[in-house]
């Protein structure tokens, strides 16, 4: 008994004198040293430690980062396990990088993430000039997301391996507590912009919101910590790590810092899909060639394993490897785990990549899809980590219950979620009136006041924000009045697409004047005469074929006035505005912003018709909005997207529904220099394109090129434009399977605005955009060519699989430019003529038949255009085709005949693919007399700027001369060679 009354005693006293030393010490009297270790760099971001720095240092050495919540002591927190001390003993010596804690520095609460990699650049060169070696570079959960973004941001230049602890890459893949992305990606927009522009985190907030992640392991271990307050040698062991996880091991968080982390790699999770920003510098992990190793914890709720394993999609150049260990995140790098595998696994990879070992046992190549169910975590994995307790257990399963359901729910969030993002959008535009002030430049400045800081041009590797893209503006503006030009007079454009075009556009929306959209391939001499355009701004490459139709040039863009000189550059008939200064440029008492109405003319483009006349597509601000914001809801453009532009301004594509739609969805606009396969597939990449727009056969460069290769996990969700063939179309789904075509199609006027949203019918044109004018199609009376009148008058709309003429919705009296009808349908109904041919199918989809005078009218009847090119493209081996008229004896109207002659172009060493058999069958869908009388191979089909086929130099040929690679269409609608007889015959001579 009295030993027992003395044990007890013995304990309460134990227990008093150690919880007295942890309220006077903070904790327990240990007896451990840190390890040794020298400063040798100090910079303003950083202080470099070279650990055991009397070493010789002949093995590998590695440098370790820390995450910028986390003290850099988190490699040395117990003497015998810690990182340094454990790799050092493998022969490895360790760099620390320590970024210290920023609210004890000068200026450190405004660092940004950039800054930290920029940072780690530095010291990756500091280390490898003090070494004369390659280094390897590690990093721990968020110090992990540094290592790669600094080895991308180096294209791993000096870089030997990579090593991660718990980085997570895909982060919306698998979030911390199971949270949905559908909440947390806006959510922390919203925090990026509103909230940690303004604060930080201090180091004890950053403690609690760790410790909150899983607040029942806190709790027990804070009472396990009591319960053996007594046994000082049952705590000791424990101690260095426990004291570090409750006081020493965290310092705060710069509030921009935390604001770049949320929105580069968290709303827009751009570790994935690459175009994130560092120092000006677009980057992407796709960059990364040297090995890569990730430890992953199967029991990790912050850096989950599927978030992990992002990086085997991420980085496709790199061998990616994993190593598994049933861990929680902070025991990947500290206590008894990482002492015994982590850091000896560390070692032995580091010397197999060095040469001096072997493959560790413990290192496998990644599987991205190892991951269980849920989030990442696996119910398995949870129990395995310890939470034997029945409660503990009980949870696990409820939250993969939670999971699951969550899953269940994804489609009805993301629908809800379009939902919210286009019905504004499409309010606005029906709110849209004669007088309503709406324009491009006053979207431009919209966004400028939303998101002045955000990015919005990628071009060339670098990157402009909306507000340096809004002065530039303004600047030229200014230039533009010092040169004389007033809101109303049409200035032509001539540029190529680059960041200097769109400003000049914007520029000329913001002064009110109106945009003449002009191109090399459509006649710059007749598009100028048939608009009196008096000035033309270009840039160096257009300068002299500008010089030579117009009398005034002003140049703009190739480089600032201080890099570039421009010797024709006289002041009077050439002006080169980039030396004018803006400042000293006196603004009028007349200038008003963005003057625009929705009623006003606002650009002028240009299109060639059947007959390969010049005409003139007016564009009002009405007319821009409709595309602009139809477009942008029907593509669910969103802040998150980039767009990459690649079709010329003068183009509708480029202009309306590429340009206009970014501009509404706020998404970045990416340009380019050129399209072909290596671009597309390198800026793809680097620039985190989601949305691709295109022209006609732009997309044929890059997917017919024999050395085309793109990562299978490239972010591209959708590829919008107009005029892509249904083959090339068809090739384009199947390189990119994730993504879907979106196919516009607008009348010359807009006035019709049409799109096949769900991408699923080939060459379809789809539907009326959602708020644009609805369409219906007006049946032809075949004897006397007009509207075919029914009962009461009214005019009858075709049925399906009948060809008619499409008719669009009047309903703005402002917003007419063609002929409108009234009482057409219905009493009172106001409709505008188009003068386009559709047909509907069962579903009311529509499907172009081509421009009224495109239709070839030959004495068996009329003979549409589309449906030939559509089919001819669908055939194996064919590259582009083109229909297009051959008059015989002064054609139909003086007593001869009009021909249809399809013209195709063959890949390269497809040849022999082409047969009667495969024409009859690719044609087989059209009645008989719709087939083409002529098909003739040639060696090749120009294209125009736009990329869209050109026929004007085959159809100066007439009818194709007989021969080896001609064909022609019999009574029955078969194809047999067409020879000298059989023209003789037919008197196509």
């Amino acid at each position: 008994m009295p030993k027992r009354i003395g044990g007890a005693v013995n304990r309460v006293l134990a227990t008093a004198q150690n919880g007295l030393e942890v309220l006077r010490f903070g904790g327990l009297e240990t007896g451990t040293e840190p390890a040794p270790y020298q400063v040798v760099e100090t910079e303003k971001m950083f202080r470099l430690r070279r650990y055991f720095p009397d070493d010789t240092g002949e093995g590998p050495h590695v440098i370790l980062v820390h995450p910028m919540m986390v003290s850099a002591n988190v490699y040395d927190v117990t003497q015998e396990k810690g990182a340094v001390s454990v790799l050092h003993r493998h022969g490895i010596t360790p760099w620390v990088v320590d970024f210290g804690s920023p609210d004890q520095q000068e200026g450190g609460m405004e660092r940004t993430l950039a800054d930290h990699i920029v940072a780690l650049s530095r010291v990756v060169d500091v280390v490898r000039e003090a070494t004369g070696r390659d280094v390897h570079l590690a990093g721990y959960s968020q110090g992990g997301m540094f290592v790669y973004q600094c080895a991308a941001y180096r294209q791993s230049k000096g870089i030997a391996s990579v090593i991660t602890f718990g980085s997570p890459v895909d982060v919306l893949a698998a979030l911390p507590l199971g949270l949905p992305a559908g909440i947390v990606a806006p959510g922390a927009e919203l925090l990026a912009d509103k909230v940690f522009p303004h604060i930080s985190i201090p180091g004890w907030l950053a403690r609690t919101g760790f410790q909150m992640l899983d607040p029942v392991k806190t709790a027990r271990s804070r009472l396990d910590f009591l319960r053996q307050l007594h046994d000082r040698d049952a705590l000791l062991p424990r101690e260095d790590q426990r004291r570090f996880l409750e006081a020493e091991g965290w310092v705060a968080w710069s509030g921009p810092a935390i604001a770049e982390l949320l929105r580069q790699f968290v709303s827009h999770n751009r570790m994935v899909s690459g175009g994130f920003v560092i120092d000006g510098d677009l980057v992407t992990l796709a960059e990364i060639t040297c090995p890569v190793l990730a430890f992953v914890g199967e029991a990790d709720d912050i850096g989950q394993p599927a978030a992990v394993r992002g990086i085997k999609r991420a980085a496709p150049k790199a061998d990616v490897y994993e190593s598994r260990l049933p861990v929680g995140h902070f025991g990947l790098v500290v206590g008894s785990v990482a002492g015994t595998q982590t850091w000896p696994t560390t070692s032995e990879w580091i010397r197999w990549q060095d040469g001096s070992g072997e493959k560790p046992a413990a290192v496998e190549p990644m599987d991205e899809n190892a991951t269980g169910p849920g989030t990442g975590v696996t119910l398995s994995s949870r129990v395995t980590h310890g939470l034997g307790a029945v409660a503990d257990a009980g949870a696990a399963v409820g939250k993969e219950v939670i999971d699951s359901a969550s899953s269940v729910q994804r489609t009805t969030r993301a629908i809800a979620a379009e939902s919210v993002r286009t019905v504004p959008r499409l309010f606005r535009l029906g709110q849209i009136g004669p007088n309503t002030r709406i324009s491009l430049g006053k979207l431009m400045s919209e966004n400028n006041r939303r998101a002045r800081d955000k990015e919005l041009f990628l071009f060339e590797n670098r990157v402009l924000t909306h507000e340096q893209v809004n002065t530039r503006i303004d600047n030229v503006v200014a230039g533009l009045i010092s040169c004389g030009i007033r809101p109303g007079q049409r200035v032509g454009v001539l540029m190529d697409t680059r960041p200097s075009a769109l400003v000049v556009v914007a520029a000329l929306s913001r002064l009110g004047a109106v945009g003449v959209l002009l191109t090399t391939d459509l006649g710059v001499a007749e598009a100028i005469a048939s608009t009196e355009t008096r000035v033309v701004i270009t840039d160096p490459n257009h300068l002299e074929i500008a010089r030579e139709h117009c009398g005034k040039v002003l140049v703009l863009g190739g480089g600032s006035g201080d890099t570039r000189t421009l010797e024709a550059a006289d002041g009077d008939r050439v002006v080169d505005m980039e030396q004018i200064d803006p400042a000293a440029v006196e603004i009028p008492s007349w200038y008003r912003p963005d003057p625009g109405l929705a009623g006003d003319l606002a650009f002028i483009l240009f299109t060639r018709g059947a007959m390969f006349d010049l005409t003139p597509w007016p564009v009002t601000n009405h007319r821009f909005a409709i595309s602009a914001f139809g477009a942008a809801s029907a593509a669910g453009l969103t802040n998150n997207d980039t767009v990459y532009c690649l079709p010329p301004l003068s183009h509708p594509s480029g202009l309306l529904t590429t340009l206009g739609a970014t501009l509404v969805g706020r998404s970045r606009i990416a340009l380019s220099n050129g399209v072909d396969a290596e671009t597309f597939s390198t800026e793809v990449a680097r620039y985190g394109i989601t949305v691709v727009s295109y022209t006609w056969t732009m997309m044929r460069n890059v997917v017919r090129d024999p050395k085309f290769e793109i990562n299978p996990h490239n972010p591209i969700r959708l590829f919008m434009g107009s005029g892509m063939p249904a083959g090339l179309w068809s090739e384009v789904v199947d390189s990119f399977p994730k993504a879907h075509v979106l196919e516009f199609f607008a009348t010359a006027d807009g006035s019709a605005i049409l799109g096949n949203v769900s991408g699923e019918k080939l060459g379809a044109m789809g539907r009326p955009l959602p708020e644009t004018s609805p369409v219906r199609i007006a049946a032809i009376d075949a004897e006397s060519e007009t509207l075919r009148v029914g009962a009461g008058g009214y005019i009858e709309e075709t049925a399906p699989g009948e060809v008619g003429v499409l008719l669009s919705g009047a309903r703005q009296r402002f917003g007419a430019n063609s002929a409108v009808l009234l009482d057409v349908f219905s009493a009172h109904d106001r409709w505008e003529v188009s003068n386009h041919l559709f047909r509907t199918d069962a579903d009311r989809d529509l499907w172009y038949m081509g421009a009224i005078p495109s239709v070839v009218t030959s004495k068996d009847g009329p003979v549409y255009r589309p449906p030939i090119e559509q089919a001819l493209s669908m055939m194996k081996g064919v590259d582009l085709a083109a229909v297009y008229r051959a008059t015989v004896g002064g054609g139909v109207e003086e007593g001869g005949d009009d021909l249809a002659v399809a013209a195709i172009s063959l890949r390269e060493g497809q040849e022999a693919s082409l047969t009667v058999t495969s024409l009859r069958t690719a044609l087989g869908g059209l009645p008989a007399e719709e087939r083409p009388h002529l098909i003739r191979v040639v060696d090749e089909i120009p294209v125009s700027e736009s990329y869209r086929p050109l026929t004007g130099a085959l159809a100066a040929e007439g009818v194709p001369k007989p021969g080896t690679r001609v064909w022609y269409r019999d009574e029955e609608g078969r194809y047999r060679r067409f020879t000298k007889a059989v023209a003789a015959e037919r008197g196509w001579v």
